[in-house]
C-alpha cells in the first residue's frame, strides 16, 4: 500500500526513531506517546488488521513486541506496562497497517482502565454461542 504512513517509514521515505528492527519488523517511538517511550510495534509488510495478517507474520510481531516491552519497561523504569492493538476505525486503529502499541505506565500516571459492563441474566451463555457459532 502506496499510501501507508507505516509502509513509507519502513521504505526509509520518512523519518523514525527506530529502537528495533529484523528482517521483519520494526519498532520505533510513537510521534503522539501516551507516556514518553512509548513504542509502536508492526510487521515490515503491509496487513491491515490482524485479522488479515498471517500467523507466522504474527508471531515475528509479537516475538519483537516480548523483546521490545522487556527494553521498554527497563530503559524507561517503567512501574507497568500496557501493550495494545485495536484493529479497524470503530475501535480507534488510526493508522491501516497492524500495530502494536507498547505503552510504558507509572504509578499515578492518571490512565485508566476501560469501562467496565455487566451482563443482564443469561446474557453471557448467549454471547458465549455467537461467538462459538463463528469460529
Amino acid at each position: 500500500m502506496s499510501d501507508c504512513i507505516f509502509c513509507k517509514l519502513v521504505k526509509g521515505e520518512i523519518p523514525s526513531s527506530k529502537v528495533f528492527e529484523d528482517d521483519k519488523t520494526i519498532a520505533f517511538l510513537d510521534i503522539a506517546p501516551v507516556n514518553k517511550g512509548h513504542v509502536l510495534v508492526i510487521p515490515k509488510e503491509h496487513f491491515e488488521t490482524i485479522l488479515d495478517t498471517p500467523e507466522d507474520t504474527l508471531k515475528e510481531v509479537i516475538a519483537t513486541t516480548k523483546k521490545v516491552t522487556a527494553a521498554v519497561k527497563k530503559g524507561v523504569n517503567a512501574d507497568g506496562i500496557t501493550v495494545g492493538q485495536s484493529n479497524f476505525e470503530a475501535a480507534g486503529q488510526v493508522v491501516p497497517h497492524l500495530h502494536f502499541h507498547i505503552m510504558p505506565r507509572f504509578k499515578d500516571d492518571g490512565l485508566k482502565l476501560w469501562p467496565q459492563g455487566t451482563y443482564e441474566d443469561k446474557e453471557m451463555d448467549e454471547y458465549k454461542d455467537k461467538i462459538i457459532n463463528s469460529m
